[in-house]
């Protein structure tokens, strides 16, 4: 094995600790590999990391890494399943045709800009013909997304699908159409579900019930500013 081969394994290793797993026995880290021990508290370096990650066989298949993109700052922080072809090819989240929705639900119900909020995956690798990550995908992500979530400090998470509820409340039994809507606590945030801008586009009678939870973002964003 090549000492570039083993520099990799070390830090992955390191990248999974940081995400919260652990090891029996301590590992024996050069001076290289200390930097990768904790996430860092900043944006940019955290998108350098994930931008560099292959913890699972998705960066075999990648063309970009899909970090994600918004206001550092924003009150709502929209957080889907995991990047589809143009995304993969652009590097941007939600660009698309359920991008396109998702950007009018943004701004014809919130009434703010879409680079105002901020939009992530639970994956920020495509999975191949766009498939539902599996939970190795997902797990070897979730240091990630919950960083970002840490970092930006929304005051609403809009789950966009079952599989972002599902990772972010931890809930893997309850149907996406029973808990669309309802508000949930989020680590002291407000989490509210939703079907995903691609169900939509599948399903069009399903735009009424997303555009009432739309609504009800509003509502709370609303209520926070008076």
């Amino acid at each position: 094995m090549t000492l570039e081969a083993k520099n990799r394994i070390l830090n992955n290793l390191q990248l999974l600790k940081s995400f919260g797993y652990e090891y029996h026995e301590n590992i024996d880290l050069h001076e290289r590999s200390k930097e990768m021990t904790f996430l860092p508290d900043d944006l940019n370096e955290l998108k350098k990391i994930a931008l560099n990650c292959n913890l699972c066989e998705l960066c075999k298949s990648r063309k970009n890494v899909v970090f994600g993109e918004g206001s550092a700052n924003a009150d709502v922080m929209f957080v889907g399943e995991a990047p589809g072809a143009t995304e993969d090819e652009t590097g941007k989240p939600f660009v698309g045709r359920a991008g396109e929705l998702l950007t009018k639900m943004i701004e014809r119900v919130l009434f703010v800009k879409r680079e105002d909020v901020y939009i992530a995956n639970i994956v920020k690798c495509r999975p191949p013909g766009n498939r539902v990550p599996t939970l190795h995908e997902a797990n070897s992500c979730k240091g990630f997304i919950k960083k970002q979530l840490e970092l930006i400090k929304p005051k609403i998470i809009v789950a966009l699908g079952r599989t972002s509820y599902q990772y972010l409340s931890e809930d893997e039994n309850t149907p996406i159409s029973k808990i669309r809507g309802k508000m949930i606590d989020y680590k002291g945030t407000k989490l509210i579900p939703t079907y995903h801008p691609s169900y939509l586009l599948r399903n069009p009678s399903a735009k009424k019930e997303a555009y009432e939870d739309m609504l009800k973002v509003k509502s709370i964003m609303d209520a926070r500013n008076d």
